[in-house]
């Protein structure tokens, strides 16, 4: 292995780390990965590394991921990574922030710090903060990148509709709904929800009018979907001549995209931070971007 830098990566994230590895001029590698019959894994990486070293892992479905960033990153430094930056476009574990009951883990503190010692810096996209106000808080490395999604959303956005109404699903949508329509100028707003249970929620639409109104759903996540699926109701119900989904993360769970089809969705749109059929907006350039950033 020579001394360029190394991006990191397993069989299932070729597209993407080829991408990245391309945009910033690293060299690429694959963790070999092999599942015993009890479930445990053995992972083999390249030896001789070069002194900095990136992994890419969006950490959807993250449990059994994050046993893969220990071993990988505590077997990386015996093999001569000195610096090495975790790329994790989707980042879990970010929305519990604080103990709702007596005696809740706040997960975003415990895998946080887990984080924090294994790697020197992050790149992620879109964390889903509320009350921490900067990545770092949430995860205390000597450097934490947060890139969004919105803006490369709204580019597509707008070659679709000259004049949208972007709309955020709830309160906490709201910082990457004004990003979006800042970008080009959009009229914006957004709701108001109440959730009584991971599937029950009840929205409030906004007092712009949307009669007539090309609406996008604009939102960091999609999960389980009956968030989007209700104020994509309500929004048709009100009037709107159509109503889209535009999200960075995609996560959609279960049957979350038949929900949102269900109601009268048209165009769903993602960022490929997690891959699926929706994606159609590429974060391989800034990511790309950050990384070089990481190694000067």
């Amino acid at each position: 292995m020579n001394d360029a830098p190394l991006l990191l990566h397993f069989a299932e994230d070729l597209s993407s780390a080829s991408a990245i590895a391309e945009a910033a001029g690293f060299n690429q590698a694959v963790i070999e990965r092999h599942r015993f019959p009890d479930g445990e894994i053995r992972l083999r990486l390249p030896v001789n590394l070069p002194a900095r070293v990136a992994l890419l892992r969006t950490l959807d479905n993250p449990n059994e991921k994050l046993m893969e960033l220990m071993l990988v990153t505590r077997t990386a430094r015996t093999l001569g990574a000195r610096h090495v930056t975790l790329v994790a476009p989707y980042l879990a574990y970010m929305r519990q922030d604080i103990a709702f009951q007596p005696g809740e883990v706040v997960s975003q503190r415990v895998v946080g710090r887990f984080l924090a010692e294994l790697f020197d810096a992050v790149i992620t996209v879109d964390p889903h903060l509320h009350r921490v106000a900067t990545l770092v808080e949430a995860v205390p490395v000597a450097q934490a990148t947060v890139l969004s999604g919105a803006p490369l959303l709204a580019d597509l956005i707008a070659k679709h509709y000259p004049r949208p109404l972007l709309v955020g699903p709830d309160e906490e949508s709201a910082q990457w709904v004004a990003q979006a329509a800042a970008r080009h100028g959009f009229e914006h707003a957004v709701c108001h929800k109440v959730r009584r249970g991971d599937c029950d929620v009840e929205i409030a639409l906004p007092d712009t009018p949307v009669t007539s109104r090309n609406v996008v759903l604009m939102d960091d996540v999609a999960s389980s979907g009956h968030t989007l699926t209700e104020a994509a109701r309500l929004l048709l119900a009100a009037g709107a001549a159509s109503v889209d989904v535009a999200v960075t993360h995609a996560l959609f769970a279960g049957d979350a995209v038949k929900l949102i089809r269900l109601a009268g969705v048209g165009q769903i749109w993602s960022t490929d931070c997690i891959a699926h059929s929706s994606n159609a907006v590429s974060m391989s350039g800034l990511i790309a971007q950050s990384l070089l950033s990481h190694t000067t």
